[in-house]
């Protein structure tokens, strides 16, 4: 039977050590988040729709004196409450999702320009979205374990019995709706990012996907 070629298979992408790899998963963790946190400032800037998250993000922000990135950091440690019931643990990638979110996307909002016109919001848009895919197959390829809202995901998924498609819908439009009415951006962009980002990620996934020893081929020393 052939396989289908367009199919792409996902590694493993579970928790690895701490120690593990360290120097080499480390700076790809960061990197990761980083760009994570700028690309969301990209698709703010583009103003046609941001993702469900950033929809509440940019609602509250229009209703209380915090920056984008410091309720992006508040909520994520409000999420991590709910992990309690649910038995989650976090590590250390849970906190430096939550910390580096929030610095690199309040430093990408003061460095990307507002006003643009439609031409350039719509580059933003859509350079937004495919970094956006690209960051999170570089900061879960790192391994270092789950964000907030990543594990209230799987957490909640575990408890119910749910696929965990079913519980990420209904939570996203939960906080899209709530997002919506406090007066965030949601729009063309935000059916792109859905439709778009897993996409982006699942192909990018096998390049930076780090793999145990266990898991590397090993190359044979016979000389032919």
């Amino acid at each position: 039977m052939r396989q289908d070629s367009s199919h792409v298979p996902t590694p493993d992408i579970s928790y690895v050590p701490f120690h593990d790899g360290l120097l080499r998963r480390l700076p790809q963790l960061l990197l990761g988040l980083g760009l994570y946190g700028f690309s969301l400032s990209l698709l703010v800037r583009a103003g046609l729709g941001v993702n469900p998250w950033s929809v509440l993000y940019e609602g509250l922000e229009r209703r209380t004196p915090l920056s984008f990135g410091t309720i992006s950091a508040v909520l994520g440690v409000l999420v991590l409450l709910l992990w309690i019931p649910l038995k989650q643990r976090p590590t250390f990638g849970t906190f430096a999702n939550i910390a580096v979110l929030a610095v690199s996307s309040d430093l990408g909002l003061r460095v990307v320009p507002e006003g643009l016109g439609l031409p350039a919001r719509t580059g933003l848009l859509m350079g937004g979205v495919v970094l956006n895919g690209l960051s999170v197959a570089v900061y879960v390829g790192a391994r270092f374990g789950p964000g907030p809202r990543d594990g209230l995901m799987t957490g909640a998924a575990a408890v119910t019995g749910r696929s965990l498609r079913r519980v990420r819908t209904v939570i996203e439009l939960g906080v899209l709706a709530v997002g919506a009415l406090l007066g965030g951006t949601a729009g063309l962009g935000t059916v792109l990012y859905a439709l778009a980002v897993g996409t982006v990620t699942q192909r990018a996934l096998p390049w930076f996907a780090y793999r145990l020893p266990r898991d590397r081929p090993r190359v044979s020393a016979r000389a032919d």
